[in-house]
């Protein structure tokens, strides 16, 4: 939790600060697959690929759900169905 001095903005958890170790990391996937000339290899990653998205994605809207109720609850509100 924030000091009670400075003012809680809801959203400041969202924002993504990658540190420098993992910006160099991605990079470097990124041109690894930037570099990969096998259609079948590049076929199996984009399959692979969408269905972890689909999967990142139904994983955050419950988890963003969770938090919304949490934070309904801690503030003494009450949440809509």
């Amino acid at each position: 939790m924030p000091p009670k001095s400075e003012p809680l903005n809801s959203f400041d958890w969202m924002v993504v600060k990658p540190s420098l170790e993992e910006e160099l990391t991605l990079e470097r996937s990124v041109r690894s697959i930037e570099d990969c000339d096998n259609v079948d290899v590049l076929s199996q990653l984009c399959v692979a690929m969408a269905r972890q998205q689909w999967h990142q994605g139904k994983l955050l809207k419950q988890a963003i759900g969770q938090i919304s109720l949490l934070e309904a609850v801690l503030s003494g509100g009450e949440q809509k169905p």
